[in-house]
């Protein structure tokens, strides 16, 4: 255990707290969705420092490399649903980004044995915009608010289906090239 491992748990934690916040009474009271957002906007500045503090200081584990991106599609993917099943959000916009992130999370395992996909610019980009529309979603918000977090979250749509298609590229080459690596080791030995 360290602090970057800390951190996730923190977050692993914060999910059925921020999920009960998100709809406690009816689900609109904006004073609990406040405390909802606080417990989100937590979880999502943790997933910043957790993967920056175990690379800078060398506390990469074998349990960080499985429970940081768990407990990052964890918050997202409860925030996502919760506000769905609330009426706040679109489903068919917590379907594409949900099956996109545990499409590529898969698709990552799929391909770990050649070699590792890093994240992207266009990924972390992809993780800032959903983190703020979905913080924006999660507050109780009217008027020029409303229409500019609608907008952020078609921006974070976008983000995320075209680094989806990105990763999927970068996993076709990568698998290819692991396989004919493997294909000129057997043909030499």
């Amino acid at each position: 255990m360290n602090v970057a491992n800390l951190l996730t748990m923190i977050r692993l934690v914060l999910v059925p707290g921020f999920v009960l916040l998100l709809v406690h009474g009816d689900g609109h009271d904006p004073a609990w969705r406040s405390f909802a957002w606080a417990a989100f906007a937590v979880a999502m500045i943790t997933d910043l420092f957790d993967g920056e503090l175990a690379r800078r200081y060398g506390l990469v584990t074998d349990f960080g490399k499985i429970a940081d991106p768990i407990a990052d599609k964890a918050i997202m993917g409860a925030a996502l649903a919760g506000l769905s099943a609330l009426g706040d959000l679109p489903w068919w916009v917590t379907v594409v980004i949900l099956v996109r992130e545990l499409g590529i999370t898969l698709m990552r395992f799929w391909v770990i044995r050649h070699g590792v996909i890093p994240a992207s610019r266009g990924g972390k980009l992809k993780t800032l915009a959903q983190g703020v529309a979905v913080g924006m979603y999660i507050l109780i918000l009217t008027g020029p608010l409303a229409s500019i977090r609608a907008w952020l979250m078609g921006v974070a749509v976008i983000l995320t289906v075209v680094t989806g298609l990105d990763y999927i590229r970068q996993a076709v080459v990568l698998r290819r090239a692991g396989l004919a690596a493997q294909e000129e080791r057997a043909r030499r030995a």
